[in-house]
């Protein structure tokens, strides 16, 4: 239909595009990075040695024509390089002494590249000599364990150095003096020193080869998006599809941190990035500061869930689990949906307690944002998933997939030249340089828990503290990942916890199968003959079904090893591999909590700052509303929303999807309209009851409640219009 002129209401809320951009450009920005005082000399160095490395990296992913540890190599000096340039020694030393301490920041950064390059090209002569290292060996390996310890410290803080000191001197030193299962005789100083730099989990180990191949390459490719015009799409998408709907301000927050997050592979840059735009947009539609501000940090954290990339997440998951790409992304699909549904409940819910109304959306509509800028978007994303849905490895299909973005960019308003092309490689260098000498660092203390065995005794641990309850052992794992959060980037922490806690995680998973069988009198002989090694007075129970407490019982008091034993008998491989990729989701999403959780949620934080609201009340807003970072992973465990077949799965959804809305009216109070005190916690048990996998009739019970109260709320809005709550200036 035609639109038509006509004159604005001045008490009409402006349309957004325009003024809120012009709003969001008067919003603090969250603080500067700290080459913001470095002279225009050293940026342009900064600058050209990003470039490089952009297009080395590009490059090797082509034609890897150098070893994974001379890749590696080239990929912690360079970065390692960066990170002294950027991040100084202390900001108040550099301002007293500036000369002195660029040039001292200098040449820790060159000691970094020449060290990397010693250790890259010594390893054959290092085994000619029988692994001997020479006092040249030892110079270069102990120069660079100390810039990868002071690195860090100046990029993250104190908490990975203290890890790799504590690592390192445990295995050479102090661990033979502590008692009971974490004691370790300990290594000479020689081994611990080759194998922090050789070994497979190293310094240029694994988590290095991670860092310069899947991560690198997206963040590269989430450069080239940004620039190309894709994040500025991505939100006139989002206003498009959700301007005109109540709460529509918070909704288009949702949608444009999903898509954007899913590229940027961070929480933080997700929420500088859209939060400039959305949170003025939600204020000025009538959401409290501190609530917009919520609404940006959840939904940005979330961007990391979402497929096909998540942010790197998908393919860091799938070379530690080896199980296929595809297949990840497949089954992380609808948990994504689940998490973004939730935060989009809490902001229709706040938008009613709000009494907000639809806004007046004037903008282009789908079809027509999408004809005119969305094939620098769409293009490169449907052409990179068919790219690894065919087998590519990730790193070639990114690679393509940036040079997709460069001609899918011609497409539209905004084509990419030369220079746009420079300063995207140059800054997906620069975004990646905190991360990249994190990744490598960490690969330190994670050669320690693989060579002392500390993962495995971590496992049996997180299995012994359960007792045997697989919901314990994931409150476990989540106060795990909250402390490790508040030191690390979410890919750091979700591979320290993978290699800590998987095993356990799985098996605890596996197990629930063995009980149902043992529960179900459908015990083999010879699981039968292997149980009775150790508990032979069950001989007589094994022959007849029994209650699955009883069976669970029986099972955790059997020793590790015949639990062991008994489970690689009876549980089917496809079952194991379900099990195994339900320990690393939950993982994964766990992992996330720390960008939203206080005291330390660097995403709420970010997000007050652009708010102007208080970061604390924003970081607990946005812990509220981020509730299915939880409530998700414990359906991974318990439910077939990742292990069954699609019929299963979306039958989970569909229940999960009615019982999150309950919770959240439960937590806020609101449907449609105000829910009285006592129907409050009616509201949460029948959300519960729809997510807790009981039966179906329970499962029946609790939707029909949580619609029953849906629709009474319906009907008591219609009555009259409800009064905006009282926590509309508290923002």
């Amino acid at each position: 239909m035609p639109k038509t002129a006509r004159t604005r209401d001045p008490k009409e809320p402006p349309e957004p595009s325009a003024e809120d951009t012009a709003e969001a450009q008067k919003q603090p920005s969250p603080p500067p990075p700290d080459d913001a005082g470095l002279p225009r000399r050293w940026l342009l160095m900064g600058f050209a040695v990003g470039f490089l490395l952009a297009v080395g990296h590009i490059y090797l992913a082509l034609f890897p024509e150098l070893s994974e540890l001379e890749r590696n190599a080239f990929h912690f000096g360079g970065f390692a390089f960066l990170c002294a340039l950027y991040f100084p020694f202390s900001k108040r030393a550099r301002e007293k002494a500036p000369a002195f301490w660029r040039w001292a920041d200098l040449a820790l950064g060159l000691v970094a590249v020449a060290a990397a390059f010693h250790v890259a090209t010594a390893e054959s002569a290092i085994y000619d000599r029988g692994v001997r290292l020479t006092a040249l060996d030892w110079t270069a390996g102990v120069a660079l364990i100390l810039c990868a310890i002071e690195l860090t410290r100046r990029a993250t803080g104190w908490v990975i150095p203290i890890l790799i000191v504590a690592s390192l001197s445990y295995v050479g030193w102090w661990g033979q003096f502590v008692e009971g299962v974490f004691q370790f005789k300990g290594l000479t100083w020689e081994t611990v020193l080759f194998r922090s730099l050789y070994g497979d989990f190293a310094l240029f180990g694994t988590i290095a080869s991670i860092s310069s191949t899947y991560v690198f390459l997206f963040i590269i490719f989430g450069a080239f998006l940004v620039r190309s015009g894709a994040g500025e799409y991505i939100i006139d998408l989002s206003r498009a599809a959700a301007g005109r709907l109540v709460g529509g301000p918070g909704l288009v927050a949702v949608i444009a941190s999903g898509l954007t997050g899913t590229i940027s592979g961070s929480a933080v840059a997700n929420t500088a990035s859209t939060g400039v735009i959305t949170i003025p947009m939600m204020k000025r539609a009538g959401f409290p500061a501190r609530f917009a501000g919520a609404v940006e940090a959840s939904s940005s954290t979330g961007g990391q869930l979402m497929p096909p990339i998540m942010g790197a997440g998908a393919f860091v998951m799938a070379s530690y689990t080896q199980l296929p790409y595809e297949q990840i992304i497949a089954v992380a699909a609808l948990p994504a949906l689940l998490y973004f549904a939730s935060v989009g409940f809490f902001v229709r819910i706040e938008a009613r307690r709000q009494g907000l109304q639809p806004q007046v959306y004037e903008g282009p509509g789908l079809w027509q944002t999408t004809k005119e800028r969305g094939a620098s978007f769409i293009i490169p994303i449907i052409v990179l998933i068919v790219l690894l849905v065919n087998g590519f490895t990730p790193t070639y299909a990114a690679a393509i997939g940036i040079a997709t973005v460069i001609a899918a960019s011609w497409l539209t308003r905004t084509p990419m030249g030369p220079k746009a092309i420079v300063e995207a490689l140059a800054h997906g260098a620069r975004n990646m340089v905190m991360t990249a000498v994190l990744l490598c660092a960490v690969g330190l203390v994670i050669n320690v828990i693989v060579t002392a065995g500390v993962g495995n005794t971590f496992s049996l641990m997180i299995a012994d503290w359960a007792g045997g309850n697989l919901l314990i052992a994931i409150a476990l794992i989540a106060l795990a990942s909250l402390v490790l959060g508040m030191g690390l980037p979410v890919t750091a922490a979700y591979i320290v916890l993978a290699t800590l806690s998987a095993p356990a995680l799985r098996d605890m998973i596996a197990d629930s199968t063995v009980i149902d069988m043992i529960a179900g009198g459908q015990l083999g002989a010879q699981a039968q003959a292997i149980m009775m090694i150790s508990a032979p007075d069950a001989a007589a129970k094994l022959a007849a079904p029994m209650p699955v407490a009883e069976a669970k019982a029986l099972l955790m008091n059997l020793p590790m090893e015949i639990r062991a034993a008994l489970r690689d008998l009876v549980v089917d491989p496809a079952v194991m591999t379900a099990a195994l990729l339900s320990a690393h989701m939950i993982i994964f999403w766990l992992s996330q909590d720390s960008n939203v959780t206080p005291p330390v949620c660097l995403a709420a934080f970010t997000a007050a700052a652009i708010g102007n609201s208080d970061p604390m009340r924003t970081g607990l807003t946005s812990w509220k509303i981020a509730k299915g970072l939880y409530i998700v992973p414990v359906l991974f465990a318990y439910t077939p929303l990742l292990s069954g077949d699609w019929g299963a799965a979306v039958e989970v959804f569909l229940f999960a999807l009615v019982g999150i809305y309950g919770m959240a009216a439960g937590m806020d109070g609101w449907m449609e309209a105000r829910l009285p005190l006592l129907l409050r916690p009616v509201s949460f048990a029948a959300g519960v009851a729809c997510v807790w996998p009981a039966n179906l009739l329970v499962d029946v019970a609790g939707v029909a409640v949580v619609f029953s109260l849906f629709a009474w709320t319906v009907w008591k809005s219609r009555q009259g219009p409800a009064a905006p709550a009282a926590s509309r200036a508290a923002g």
